[in-house]
């Protein structure tokens, strides 16, 4: 019986699968089931996936994909101590990364999850590059928010995750309203810097509005509290178009302040105008 599960979802991620799969059969850390599950891809990703991995792979359609469901129902096909969750666009990069993410759980039994480190690719916008940095890197940014952490990859303990299932019942965010509902119950999670993999995506504006939007809704869900218009929008943004123009000055890149400006407004607003809504679809039920 293998120490680790590893699951990996997918969904049209042929242009970089591959890359992921060879890291994660390079790791020096071998004591690891992997167990793929696609969502329906029709780009050729489950093809690629039946090639490394064909007995422990299997897909659903694209309608069926409920985070929370697909995740609690892949937990029940692991057989590790503790289950790595790394996204299928995720690429390792290094062969360290996964020793270096399940080390906190060996080493410490008060450690229930850990999520590691994510350096935007290449071609990642000047902002988003900024994003990353502030999310992850060395991790003192992050740490002064209320709370923060990625599923994209990430290791948890099986025990817990079995006691205390994700939530079945959102589309968006699940990874966060899990988390934390883990610290309210005492669990402790950390962030491991060392444990690297490169992922990022450069949205539209619509991709934009539609993340983030569902990201307010399941924010107002999981921390329960109404934002009004002033703080919970006009002074996010104004605060992080000051750092956007900080940051494009240092890179010299002043020809993208106007549409960082836009892409932050319409950000900014979609999580406001997603967790305004929640509440207002709450007083109607």
């Amino acid at each position: 019986m293998p120490l680790v599960s590893i699951v990996m979802r997918s969904m049209n991620d042929v242009d970089l699968i591959t890359a992921t799969l060879n890291a994660i059969s390079n790791q020096e850390f071998q004591d690891f089931e992997l167990l793929n599950v696609d969502s329906g891809s029709t780009d050729g990703t489950f093809t690629v996936i039946q090639r490394y991995n064909p007995e422990k792979s299997y897909q659903i359609a694209p309608k069926e994909y409920v985070p929370g469901k697909i995740l609690n129902s892949a937990v029940t096909r692991c057989q590790g101590k503790i289950i790595v969750f790394n996204n299928s666009d995720c690429i390792p990069r290094n062969p360290q990364w996964l020793g270096n993410l399940i080390q906190p759980l060996i080493e410490n039994e008060q450690i229930a999850a850990a999520f590691g480190n994510q350096e935007p690719r290449p071609d990642a916008t000047p902002l988003v590059r900024k994003d990353y940095q502030r999310a992850f890197g060395d991790g003192h940014v992050s740490a002064k928010w209320h709370h923060f952490f990625s599923l994209a990859t990430a290791a948890v303990k099986a025990n817990v995750l079995r006691k205390h299932p994700f939530a079945e019942d959102l589309q968006y965010s699940e990874d966060v309203e899990w988390s934390y509902r883990m610290k309210r119950l005492g669990f402790k999670i950390v962030y491991v810097p060392d444990a690297v993999v490169e992922h990022s995506h450069n949205y539209t504006l619509p991709e934009v509005w539609k993340r983030f939007y569902h990201e307010g809704v399941a924010e107002g869900r999981i921390y329960g509290s109404r934002q009004l218009l002033f703080r919970g929008f006009i002074v996010p943004w104004l605060a992080e178009s000051a750092r956007d123009i900080c940051f494009l000055m240092r890179e010299r890149q002043l020809l993208e302040v106007p549409r960082g400006i836009i892409y932050r407004l319409c950000q900014r607003f979609a999580v406001w105008r997603g967790r305004r809504d929640y509440f207002a679809g709450s007083r109607g039920r």
